[in-house]
């Protein structure tokens, strides 16, 4: 007979998987299946037996009316002495048989119908109590899950989380011990099922055989071959039964007798593995019910190649929910849930929310889909790969949190293979379509240059302007009053607002600077906006500023949307190169040109040569109506030092009733509210 092959793994039980679940529903149908056919069954052998013990009654009544013959003194009965004598030779050899009868009653009762019975209410009672006791725990179980994932993250009580966390450890021990039962209930019973199908009927036919041999004294040694080898399978199944129990009696126990620590969520010291390439657990995603109402659902997550799946409970398999190629991930702020972070597309069309359980789930998912975005999963050995990227990734990008110069010093030569980590989008993907550029040389054929020809490796880059409290208190106040940096008529504004022919704001949102090796090339805005983005993601740097870039036709000026404070400030003339990423539209940047912003030292370093520097911003619209109004901008510029050609431009250009240039856009109105978010969260 062979061995049950199908069986669920006490493993399995803590993490509940869909898998495990699905398997489960498969053991649970069997075991209603079973239910309902051991009714039936159960019905026929009563039948069956009924229909023995009512022969047993009639023959034995057949005796009784057999010998009361003679005792009912027919007034004509004489003579029927020979027939009361036959009738009681039929009646004791009723009697005989009757004997028979209620012997192969009492064999079918004790044979055939008492062991279903019994696998009835002890084994398939068991399954179904066990069941409710399953379900129960795994109801409190979830219930305390949803408590937890609302606990407040600014607001959060040390006294009630600590709570919440004894109660999830509770209920999820609960839960595990009555899936362990559960699981162990319903292997059994694949074994049990057999010996109960096969136990009734083997007393059945003994039984029958029994009242035959007695009955006729004539059997085949066949049917005793045959009944002795259904005697020996049920011995072996009985068993192998009794072999399993015991193995699962001792893994249930080596399982029990683990440190509860394994049913915590956040382990303090708990190891996080950042060059993971696969990840698979519940999360929690936020949906959307309505224009302004959302709630979270616990789905089931798993990553399979590129592509992010999902698979709800009771599902047979997962369905694709998001192509992780060249997607971007970040954490985020969100309902004030803790541990979300969002995905979102390269186009930036799709984007999803979802919260892990734990800090280390949290990480390492944040860390997984940047290690799949990068398609390391195509490479020959995806595994090593993800590890010396993330080695060398943490070696080569230094996060700077002001716009302070770091100490002097030449660069870790080690670091020169910092390049290959950080290129988290495709070098492909942002095309010369967006770029508008004043310098030729950006248009030269051949080869694009190498990473490292464009940005030294291990160059530190900054991730906020921080201006000091000097430049804080004095920028733009004049007589103990801020200048209006839109351009409205003031006495104490600057000559160059009132000059000015071309004024736009936008609203954009700081993403980082870094050290260029020239400005005569496109690819560099492109390299330095794939390095700012891999190092935000690496040193997870979410939280950006909003700022509002105003554009002139003689600077660029990045303002404080509150304190109307300038931030930084450049001459358009310092501004040598500037494209848009054609992908993800929103993103914009532009190089600086001689220009030491951090308020130390000359325009050009001790060699003489001229100096560069690449700024990444986000904005609200497109990044490419930035660059179009910056190449506007500069057109004004070169137009005024020819009189005819301004009046030209101005006659081609639309202007407002102060005679400047007028841009057909609502991104000025928009923005120059100045009440926008102080922190928000980047989509790049």
């Amino acid at each position: 007979m062979p061995a049950v092959h199908h069986k669920l793994l006490l493993e399995d039980a803590l993490l509940d998987s869909p898998q495990t679940r699905s398997l489960l529903s498969v053991f649970e149908e069997d075991a209603a299946n079973l239910t309902d056919y051991t009714n039936q069954l159960l019905q026929s052998m009563q039948r069956v037996f009924g229909a023995q013990s009512e022969m047993g009654l009639a023959t034995e009544q057949l005796s009784r009316q057999l010998l009361a013959y003679e005792k009912k003194n027919f007034a004509l009965g004489k003579g029927d002495e020979e027939v009361v004598n036959t009738l009681q030779n039929f009646a004791t050899t009723v009697e005989e048989l009757n004997a028979l009868h209620l012997e192969l009653a009492n064999q079918m009762a004790d044979t055939m119908v008492f062991p279903l019975i019994q696998f009835r209410e002890k084994d398939l009672t068991e399954i179904s109590t066990l069941k409710e006791i399953y379900g129960i725990a795994t109801d409190e179980h979830e219930a305390s899950m949803v408590k937890y994932s609302r606990l407040p993250k600014k607001r959060e009580n040390e006294k009630l989380k600590a709570d919440l966390v004894k109660e999830v450890a509770y209920t999820r021990r609960k839960q595990h011990q009555a899936s362990l039962q559960y699981y162990c209930a319903l292997n059994a019973l694949q074994y049990r099922k057999r010996v109960a199908m096969l136990e009734p009927m083997l007393g059945y036919t003994q039984a029958q055989v029994v009242f035959f041999k007695k009955g006729l004294e004539l059997v085949s040694k066949k049917i005793d071959n045959f009944l002795s080898s259904v005697s020996n399978m049920t011995k072996n199944i009985q068993a192998q039964l009794d072999v399993e129990a015991e193995v699962m009696r001792v893994s249930q126990k080596e399982l029990l007798s683990v440190d509860d620590s394994v049913y915590l969520l956040d382990k303090e010291n708990e190891p996080v593995n950042r060059t993971l390439i696969q990840k698979a657990g519940f999360l929690n995603i936020r949906n959307k019910t309505g224009l302004v109402t959302t709630a979270w659902d616990r789905l089931y997550f798993f990553t399979q190649g590129g592509n992010l799946m999902c698979q709800p409970r009771g599902a047979v398999a997962g369905g694709m929910v998001l192509d992780l190629d060249n997607s971007s991930v970040m954490a985020i702020e969100c309902e004030d849930r803790h541990y979300c972070f969002q995905i979102t597309s390269p186009s930036g069309k799709a984007s999803m929310i979802l919260q892990a359980e734990s800090k280390k789930e949290y990480e390492e998912w944040i860390c997984t889909v940047n290690n799949i975005s990068r398609q390391i999963y195509l490479t020959d050995n995806p595994e090593a790969v993800a590890i010396r990227l993330n080695q060398t990734a943490i070696q080569a990008v230094t996060p700077v949190t002001s716009f302070e110069k770091r100490q002097e010093g030449s660069p870790d030569p080690d670091r020169s293979v910092a390049h290959s980590n950080i290129q988290q989008q495709n070098p492909t993907a942002a095309k010369p379509g967006g770029v508008y550029s004043t310098s030729a040389a950006s248009q030269k054929s051949g080869a694009g240059p190498e990473p490292e020809d464009l940005i030294a490796p291990g160059t530190p880059i900054q991730f906020d302007i921080v201006l000091p409290a000097s430049e804080f208190q004095d920028q733009n106040r004049v007589d103990g009053r801020r200048t209006n940096p839109f351009g409205e008529t003031d006495d104490d504004c600057s000559h160059e607002s009132d000059d000015s022919l071309l004024q736009q704001v936008f609203a954009v949102r700081f993403l980082g600077s870094m050290a260029v090796r020239c400005g005569d090339n496109q690819e560099v805005i492109y390299e330095a906006m794939r390095q700012v983005l891999a190092a935000r993601a690496i040193h997870n740097i979410f939280r950006t500023t909003e700022s509002h870039l105003m554009v002139t036709s003689s600077s660029l000026r990045l303002i404080d949307p509150q304190t109307q404070v300038t931030r930084i400030s450049f001459q358009l003339g310092e501004v040598c190169q500037f494209a848009a990423h054609q992908e993800n539209s929103r993103l914009m940047g532009f190089v600086v040109e001689g220009r030491d912003w951090s308020g130390g030292g000359d325009s050009e370093d001790q060699n003489g040569e001229p100096s560069f520097s690449a700024f990444v911003f986000e904005s609200n619209t497109e990044g490419e109506k930035i660059c179009y109004t910056m190449s506007l901008a500069k057109d004004i510029t070169e137009a005024k030092k020819d009189p005819v050609a301004l009046a030209q431009l101005m006659k081609n250009m639309p202007l407002t009733n102060d005679g400047k240039f007028l841009l057909l856009d609502a991104e000025n109105s928009d923005t120059a509210d100045g009440d926008g978010p102080e922190d928000l969260e980047s989509e790049a």
